[in-house]
Protein backbone atom coordinates (compact mmCIF):
# COMPACT_ATOMS: atom_id res chain seq x y z
CA UNK A 1 0.00 0.00 0.00
CA UNK A 2 2.59 2.27 0.76
CA UNK A 3 4.33 1.41 -2.58
CA UNK A 4 1.11 2.75 -4.24
CA UNK A 5 1.29 5.63 -2.38
CA UNK A 6 4.49 6.63 -2.57
CA UNK A 7 3.77 6.08 -6.56
CA UNK A 8 1.37 8.14 -6.97
CA UNK A 9 2.80 10.99 -4.88
CA UNK A 10 5.67 11.25 -6.70
CA UNK A 11 4.08 10.90 -10.10
CA UNK A 12 2.03 14.00 -8.89
CA UNK A 13 4.67 15.99 -7.58
CA UNK A 14 6.57 15.73 -10.87
CA UNK A 15 3.55 16.69 -12.70
CA UNK A 16 3.00 20.02 -10.50
CA UNK A 17 6.54 20.94 -11.21
CA UNK A 18 6.88 20.61 -14.65
CA UNK A 19 3.40 22.20 -14.86
CA UNK A 20 5.29 25.33 -12.67
CA UNK A 21 8.37 25.34 -14.22
CA UNK A 22 9.50 28.50 -15.28
CA UNK A 23 10.21 29.36 -18.97
CA UNK A 24 13.54 30.85 -19.66
CA UNK A 25 15.15 32.00 -22.91
CA UNK A 26 18.49 30.24 -22.20
CA UNK A 27 16.50 26.71 -21.88
CA UNK A 28 13.77 27.67 -24.08
CA UNK A 29 13.82 30.09 -26.38
CA UNK A 30 17.26 30.34 -27.54
CA UNK A 31 16.99 27.16 -29.18
CA UNK A 32 14.13 28.31 -31.53
CA UNK A 33 15.63 31.44 -32.46
CA UNK A 34 18.80 29.99 -33.02
CA UNK A 35 16.71 27.51 -35.31
CA UNK A 36 14.33 29.72 -37.22
CA UNK A 37 15.52 33.40 -37.00
CA UNK A 38 19.22 33.79 -36.66
CA UNK A 39 19.93 32.59 -40.99
CA UNK A 40 18.59 36.02 -41.83
CA UNK A 41 18.86 37.88 -38.10
CA UNK A 42 22.30 38.59 -37.69
CA UNK A 43 24.60 41.23 -38.38
CA UNK A 44 24.78 41.92 -41.98
CA UNK A 45 21.75 39.16 -42.79
CA UNK A 46 18.86 40.10 -44.55
CA UNK A 47 16.61 40.54 -41.24
CA UNK A 48 16.28 44.22 -40.23
CA UNK A 49 18.33 43.61 -37.06
CA UNK A 50 19.92 41.21 -35.13
CA UNK A 51 18.69 38.44 -32.91
CA UNK A 52 21.69 37.18 -32.00
CA UNK A 53 21.93 37.90 -28.19
CA UNK A 54 19.74 37.94 -25.26
CA UNK A 55 19.22 41.53 -25.54
CA UNK A 56 18.68 41.52 -29.43
CA UNK A 57 15.65 39.12 -28.42
CA UNK A 58 14.53 40.98 -25.23
CA UNK A 59 13.69 44.66 -26.35
CA UNK A 60 12.07 42.96 -29.42
CA UNK A 61 10.21 40.30 -26.89
CA UNK A 62 6.84 41.78 -27.64
CA UNK A 63 6.81 42.35 -31.35
CA UNK A 64 8.36 38.69 -31.56
CA UNK A 65 5.15 37.49 -29.79
CA UNK A 66 3.03 39.46 -32.22
CA UNK A 67 4.81 38.11 -35.46
CA UNK A 68 4.68 34.69 -34.36
CA UNK A 69 1.59 33.98 -33.39
CA UNK A 70 -0.27 35.71 -36.59
CA UNK A 71 2.89 33.42 -38.15
CA UNK A 72 4.21 36.61 -39.85
CA UNK A 73 7.34 35.72 -39.01
CA UNK A 74 9.29 33.50 -39.72
CA UNK A 75 8.30 33.45 -43.64
CA UNK A 76 7.50 30.63 -44.86
CA UNK A 77 4.79 30.44 -47.69
CA UNK A 78 4.79 26.83 -48.79
CA UNK A 79 1.73 24.82 -47.30
CA UNK A 80 2.97 22.41 -44.60
CA UNK A 81 -0.18 20.22 -45.33
CA UNK A 82 0.31 19.91 -48.83
CA UNK A 83 4.06 18.82 -49.04
CA UNK A 84 7.12 19.48 -46.92
CA UNK A 85 11.00 20.89 -47.43
CA UNK A 86 14.26 20.30 -46.14
CA UNK A 87 14.92 24.23 -46.03
CA UNK A 88 11.41 24.81 -44.24
CA UNK A 89 11.01 27.01 -41.57
CA UNK A 90 7.61 27.33 -39.68
CA UNK A 91 7.19 26.97 -35.79
CA UNK A 92 4.87 24.69 -34.15
CA UNK A 93 2.06 25.26 -32.21
CA UNK A 94 4.22 24.05 -29.33
CA UNK A 95 7.60 26.67 -30.21
CA UNK A 96 4.75 29.69 -30.36
CA UNK A 97 2.78 28.74 -27.14
CA UNK A 98 6.72 28.96 -26.10
CA UNK A 99 7.41 32.10 -26.97
CA UNK A 100 4.66 33.70 -25.85
CA UNK A 101 4.52 31.72 -22.38
CA UNK A 102 7.89 33.11 -22.31
CA UNK A 103 6.71 36.61 -22.55
CA UNK A 104 3.82 36.29 -20.20
CA UNK A 105 6.23 34.90 -16.97
CA UNK A 106 8.03 37.94 -17.32
CA UNK A 107 10.80 37.43 -20.15
CA UNK A 108 13.06 35.12 -17.43
CA UNK A 109 16.94 35.01 -18.85
CA UNK A 110 17.72 31.76 -16.75
CA UNK A 111 21.41 29.69 -17.22
CA UNK A 112 23.20 30.78 -20.19
CA UNK A 113 23.15 27.13 -21.69
CA UNK A 114 26.18 26.73 -24.17
CA UNK A 115 25.03 24.81 -26.55
CA UNK A 116 22.72 27.44 -27.59
CA UNK A 117 24.98 30.35 -27.41
CA UNK A 118 24.18 32.08 -30.48
CA UNK A 119 26.80 33.00 -32.95
CA UNK A 120 27.56 34.39 -36.58
CA UNK A 121 29.35 31.12 -37.29
CA UNK A 122 26.39 28.92 -36.21
CA UNK A 123 25.59 25.96 -39.28
CA UNK A 124 22.61 27.58 -39.08
CA UNK A 125 23.41 30.93 -40.06
CA UNK A 126 24.62 32.37 -44.27
CA UNK A 127 28.51 32.38 -42.63
CA UNK A 128 28.33 28.61 -42.20
CA UNK A 129 31.22 27.85 -44.11
CA UNK A 130 34.37 29.80 -45.69
CA UNK A 131 33.64 29.64 -49.61
CA UNK A 132 35.85 28.14 -52.40
CA UNK A 133 35.35 31.31 -54.48
CA UNK A 134 33.90 34.91 -54.39
CA UNK A 135 33.15 36.41 -57.65
CA UNK A 136 32.19 40.34 -57.52
CA UNK A 137 31.45 42.65 -59.88
CA UNK A 138 34.27 44.19 -61.51
CA UNK A 139 33.19 47.78 -60.56
CA UNK A 140 30.36 49.42 -58.42
CA UNK A 141 27.47 50.63 -60.45
CA UNK A 142 25.96 53.79 -60.32
CA UNK A 143 22.62 52.91 -60.10
CA UNK A 144 19.63 55.80 -61.74
CA UNK A 145 18.02 58.13 -60.12
CA UNK A 146 15.43 58.78 -62.43
CA UNK A 147 13.10 56.86 -60.52
CA UNK A 148 12.98 53.59 -63.25
CA UNK A 149 12.47 49.52 -63.06
CA UNK A 150 16.70 49.30 -64.29
CA UNK A 151 17.74 45.82 -65.36
CA UNK A 152 21.45 45.68 -65.91
CA UNK A 153 23.68 42.53 -67.45
CA UNK A 154 26.78 42.22 -65.49
CA UNK A 155 29.71 40.15 -66.77
CA UNK A 156 32.08 38.66 -63.97
CA UNK A 157 34.90 36.27 -65.31
CA UNK A 158 35.20 32.74 -63.06
CA UNK A 159 39.25 32.77 -63.89
CA UNK A 160 38.89 29.23 -63.73
CA UNK A 161 42.07 27.32 -64.44
CA UNK A 162 39.44 23.95 -64.03
CA UNK A 163 35.97 23.00 -64.38
CA UNK A 164 34.37 23.31 -60.55
CA UNK A 165 31.99 21.67 -59.19
CA UNK A 166 29.19 23.99 -57.28
CA UNK A 167 27.61 22.22 -54.19
CA UNK A 168 26.29 25.18 -52.98
CA UNK A 169 25.93 28.60 -54.00
CA UNK A 170 25.11 32.17 -52.26
CA UNK A 171 24.07 35.75 -53.73
CA UNK A 172 25.28 38.65 -51.74
CA UNK A 173 23.27 41.99 -52.83
CA UNK A 174 25.30 44.66 -52.44
CA UNK A 175 22.86 46.83 -52.14
CA UNK A 176 20.02 45.18 -50.17
CA UNK A 177 17.39 48.08 -50.34
CA UNK A 178 17.51 48.47 -54.18
CA UNK A 179 18.15 45.41 -55.83
CA UNK A 180 14.97 43.71 -56.75
CA UNK A 181 16.27 39.99 -57.71
CA UNK A 182 19.42 38.62 -59.75
CA UNK A 183 19.28 35.33 -62.23
CA UNK A 184 23.21 34.07 -62.51
CA UNK A 185 23.79 32.22 -65.81
CA UNK A 186 27.19 31.00 -67.38
CA UNK A 187 28.82 31.82 -70.77
CA UNK A 188 31.38 29.16 -72.27
CA UNK A 189 31.87 31.23 -75.41
CA UNK A 190 33.58 34.01 -74.92
CA UNK A 191 30.55 35.77 -76.47
CA UNK A 192 29.39 38.11 -73.23
CA UNK A 193 32.91 39.88 -72.55
CA UNK A 194 31.48 43.02 -73.68
CA UNK A 195 28.24 43.21 -71.85
CA UNK A 196 29.12 44.54 -68.41
CA UNK A 197 26.43 47.35 -67.48
CA UNK A 198 24.77 47.14 -70.55
CA UNK A 199 20.28 47.45 -70.03
CA UNK A 200 18.40 44.66 -70.86
CA UNK A 201 16.79 46.73 -73.07
CA UNK A 202 19.69 48.25 -74.89
CA UNK A 203 19.32 46.75 -78.24
CA UNK A 204 23.17 46.57 -78.51
CA UNK A 205 22.72 43.72 -75.64
CA UNK A 206 21.52 41.78 -78.74
CA UNK A 207 24.60 41.27 -80.35
CA UNK A 208 25.62 39.38 -76.96
CA UNK A 209 23.39 36.89 -77.12
CA UNK A 210 23.56 35.19 -80.30
CA UNK A 211 24.29 32.05 -78.99
CA UNK A 212 22.84 29.56 -76.17
CA UNK A 213 24.29 30.33 -73.13
CA UNK A 214 25.65 26.98 -71.23
CA UNK A 215 23.76 27.21 -68.52
CA UNK A 216 21.17 30.64 -68.25
CA UNK A 217 19.86 29.47 -64.80
CA UNK A 218 22.82 28.64 -62.62
CA UNK A 219 21.12 30.59 -59.61
CA UNK A 220 18.08 32.41 -58.92
CA UNK A 221 18.08 35.39 -56.24
CA UNK A 222 15.45 36.94 -54.86
CA UNK A 223 14.38 38.48 -51.63
CA UNK A 224 14.71 35.54 -48.80
CA UNK A 225 16.10 33.14 -51.02
CA UNK A 226 18.74 31.80 -48.96
CA UNK A 227 22.09 30.02 -50.14
CA UNK A 228 21.35 26.43 -51.88
CA UNK A 229 22.93 23.16 -51.34
CA UNK A 230 22.54 20.63 -53.86
CA UNK A 231 22.12 16.69 -52.48
CA UNK A 232 25.15 15.09 -52.05
CA UNK A 233 26.83 13.91 -54.87
CA UNK A 234 24.98 16.11 -57.22
CA UNK A 235 26.21 19.83 -58.42
CA UNK A 236 26.51 22.37 -60.82
CA UNK A 237 29.04 22.97 -63.18
CA UNK A 238 30.73 26.09 -64.01
CA UNK A 239 33.71 24.97 -66.85
CA UNK A 240 37.31 26.05 -66.72
CA UNK A 241 37.40 29.42 -68.34
CA UNK A 242 34.00 30.58 -68.53
CA UNK A 243 31.88 33.67 -67.46
CA UNK A 244 29.16 34.40 -65.09
CA UNK A 245 26.66 37.01 -66.02
CA UNK A 246 24.62 38.59 -63.28
CA UNK A 247 21.10 39.65 -64.67
CA UNK A 248 20.53 42.24 -61.86
CA UNK A 249 16.75 44.13 -61.86
CA UNK A 250 16.99 47.17 -59.71
CA UNK A 251 13.96 49.06 -58.06
CA UNK A 252 13.72 52.35 -58.94
CA UNK A 253 15.99 54.62 -56.77
CA UNK A 254 15.57 58.84 -56.63
CA UNK A 255 19.06 59.02 -54.84
CA UNK A 256 22.49 58.36 -55.85
CA UNK A 257 23.74 55.02 -54.96
CA UNK A 258 25.73 52.51 -55.69
CA UNK A 259 25.93 48.48 -55.94
CA UNK A 260 28.89 45.66 -55.76
CA UNK A 261 26.96 42.01 -55.43
CA UNK A 262 29.04 39.74 -55.60
CA UNK A 263 28.57 35.47 -55.78
CA UNK A 264 29.91 32.32 -53.50
CA UNK A 265 30.54 29.52 -54.62
CA UNK A 266 31.22 26.34 -52.42
CA UNK A 267 32.77 22.95 -54.17
CA UNK A 268 31.56 19.40 -53.87
CA UNK A 269 34.57 17.58 -51.31
CA UNK A 270 33.00 14.72 -52.72
CA UNK A 271 32.84 13.28 -56.30
CA UNK A 272 29.92 14.44 -58.52
CA UNK A 273 27.62 11.37 -59.55
CA UNK A 274 24.77 13.80 -60.98
CA UNK A 275 25.07 17.17 -62.39
CA UNK A 276 22.35 19.29 -61.51
CA UNK A 277 20.14 20.98 -64.29
CA UNK A 278 17.41 23.48 -65.13
CA UNK A 279 14.00 23.01 -66.02
CA UNK A 280 11.05 25.97 -66.55
CA UNK A 281 7.23 26.25 -66.48
CA UNK A 282 6.93 29.04 -68.08
CA UNK A 283 4.08 31.29 -69.74
CA UNK A 284 3.85 29.95 -72.95
CA UNK A 285 2.84 26.69 -71.94
CA UNK A 286 -0.55 27.97 -70.09
CA UNK A 287 -3.24 25.74 -71.56
CA UNK A 288 -5.62 29.00 -71.56
CA UNK A 289 -3.53 31.38 -72.63
CA UNK A 290 -3.11 34.38 -74.30
CA UNK A 291 -1.14 35.17 -70.46
CA UNK A 292 -3.35 38.36 -70.04
CA UNK A 293 -4.96 39.51 -66.86
CA UNK A 294 -7.55 42.17 -68.05
CA UNK A 295 -8.16 45.24 -65.11
CA UNK A 296 -10.89 44.30 -62.51
CA UNK A 297 -10.49 40.66 -62.94
CA UNK A 298 -9.50 38.01 -60.81
CA UNK A 299 -8.19 35.42 -64.13
CA UNK A 300 -6.71 31.89 -63.19
CA UNK A 301 -4.60 29.55 -65.16
CA UNK A 302 -3.88 26.35 -65.81
CA UNK A 303 -0.29 24.54 -67.13
CA UNK A 304 -0.12 20.72 -68.57
CA UNK A 305 3.24 19.91 -69.44
CA UNK A 306 4.47 16.26 -70.26
CA UNK A 307 8.29 15.62 -69.16
CA UNK A 308 10.49 13.83 -71.75
CA UNK A 309 13.17 12.45 -69.89
CA UNK A 310 13.72 10.93 -66.23
CA UNK A 311 13.73 13.67 -63.61
CA UNK A 312 15.06 13.04 -60.04
CA UNK A 313 13.74 17.08 -58.74
CA UNK A 314 15.65 18.31 -55.39
CA UNK A 315 13.89 21.85 -55.77
CA UNK A 316 11.21 23.87 -56.68
CA UNK A 317 11.08 27.76 -57.29
CA UNK A 318 7.93 29.23 -57.93
CA UNK A 319 7.84 32.76 -59.06
CA UNK A 320 5.01 35.29 -59.79
CA UNK A 321 4.49 39.39 -59.24
CA UNK A 322 2.75 41.58 -57.10
CA UNK A 323 -0.91 40.51 -58.88
CA UNK A 324 0.13 36.78 -57.74
CA UNK A 325 -2.28 35.45 -54.89
CA UNK A 326 -1.89 31.48 -55.57
CA UNK A 327 -0.09 28.74 -57.13
CA UNK A 328 -0.16 25.05 -56.29
CA UNK A 329 1.71 22.01 -58.33
CA UNK A 330 1.83 18.47 -59.28
CA UNK A 331 2.69 15.99 -60.65
CA UNK A 332 0.77 12.68 -62.32
CA UNK A 333 3.08 9.82 -63.49
CA UNK A 334 2.12 7.35 -66.20
CA UNK A 335 0.11 4.81 -63.94
CA UNK A 336 -1.56 7.85 -62.61
CA UNK A 337 -0.10 8.51 -58.95
CA UNK A 338 -0.69 12.02 -57.89
CA UNK A 339 2.14 13.52 -56.26
CA UNK A 340 1.80 17.16 -54.65
CA UNK A 341 4.99 19.31 -55.41
CA UNK A 342 3.84 22.80 -53.68
CA UNK A 343 1.35 25.11 -52.45
CA UNK A 344 1.06 28.34 -51.94
CA UNK A 345 -1.78 29.61 -50.50
CA UNK A 346 -1.49 33.49 -50.40
CA UNK A 347 1.59 34.65 -52.19
CA UNK A 348 4.15 37.14 -51.31
CA UNK A 349 6.28 38.71 -54.25
CA UNK A 350 8.81 40.55 -51.21
CA UNK A 351 9.75 36.79 -50.35
CA UNK A 352 10.25 34.20 -52.57
CA UNK A 353 12.57 30.45 -51.85
CA UNK A 354 14.14 27.60 -53.53
CA UNK A 355 12.38 25.28 -51.76
CA UNK A 356 14.60 22.36 -51.35
CA UNK A 357 12.97 18.58 -51.07
CA UNK A 358 13.57 16.47 -48.50
CA UNK A 359 15.00 13.73 -50.88
CA UNK A 360 15.01 14.40 -54.35
CA UNK A 361 11.52 13.16 -56.02
CA UNK A 362 12.00 10.34 -59.07
CA UNK A 363 9.55 11.62 -62.08
CA UNK A 364 9.49 9.31 -64.52
CA UNK A 365 9.68 10.21 -68.22
CA UNK A 366 5.60 10.90 -69.42
CA UNK A 367 5.07 12.51 -66.34
CA UNK A 368 2.50 15.05 -66.43
CA UNK A 369 2.90 18.30 -64.47
CA UNK A 370 0.02 20.52 -63.27
CA UNK A 371 0.52 23.77 -62.40
CA UNK A 372 -2.68 26.31 -61.26
CA UNK A 373 -2.09 30.28 -60.61
CA UNK A 374 -4.66 32.45 -60.10
CA UNK A 375 -4.14 36.49 -59.91
CA UNK A 376 -5.75 39.42 -58.33
CA UNK A 377 -6.04 42.83 -60.87
CA UNK A 378 -8.25 44.48 -58.63
CA UNK A 379 -8.40 47.11 -55.93
CA UNK A 380 -9.25 44.28 -53.75
CA UNK A 381 -5.46 43.10 -54.10
CA UNK A 382 -3.98 45.82 -51.43
CA UNK A 383 -0.87 45.16 -53.12
CA UNK A 384 -1.86 45.78 -56.52
CA UNK A 385 0.94 48.23 -58.19
CA UNK A 386 -1.23 50.21 -60.72
CA UNK A 387 -4.64 52.24 -59.42
CA UNK A 388 -7.11 52.22 -61.46
CA UNK A 389 -6.06 48.73 -62.68
CA UNK A 390 -5.12 48.43 -65.95
CA UNK A 391 -4.35 45.38 -68.56
CA UNK A 392 -1.24 43.57 -67.36
CA UNK A 393 0.44 40.55 -69.31
CA UNK A 394 3.85 39.22 -69.21
CA UNK A 395 6.96 41.59 -68.96
CA UNK A 396 10.39 41.99 -66.57
CA UNK A 397 9.36 45.10 -64.51
CA UNK A 398 7.45 44.90 -61.22
CA UNK A 399 3.96 46.48 -63.03
CA UNK A 400 4.36 43.49 -65.31
CA UNK A 401 3.56 39.80 -64.64
CA UNK A 402 5.03 36.18 -64.93
CA UNK A 403 3.85 32.75 -64.40
CA UNK A 404 7.05 30.34 -63.37
CA UNK A 405 7.76 27.29 -61.53
CA UNK A 406 11.55 26.03 -62.14
CA UNK A 407 12.90 22.98 -60.87
CA UNK A 408 16.54 22.03 -60.13
CA UNK A 409 16.84 18.30 -61.06
CA UNK A 410 19.29 15.49 -62.16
Amino acid sequence: MSTIKSFFTSGLIGVVAAVGAQTTYEKDVAPIIQKHCVSCHSPGGYGPFSLQSFNDVLKRAKFIGHVTQTRYMPPWKADPTFSRFANERFLSEAEIGTIQRWIDEGLKRGEAQDEWTLKADSPETVAEEPADLILEMTKPFELSTEGIEDYRFFHVPTGLSQDAYVSKIEFVAGNKRYLHHSRIMVDTSGQTAGIDGLSEFDPASRAFQRQPLMDEFLYGWVPGNLPVRFPEGTAKLIPAGSDLIFNIHYAPSAEAATDLSSVKLYFSDKPTEHLIKSFYIREDDIANGPFLIPANQKPTFYVSKTIQEDMNVVSLLPHMHFLGKKMTALAITPDQQEIPLIRINDWDFNWQSTYLLEEPLFLPKGTVLLLVAEYDNTRDNPLNPVDPPQDVTYGWDSTDEMMNLIFYYY
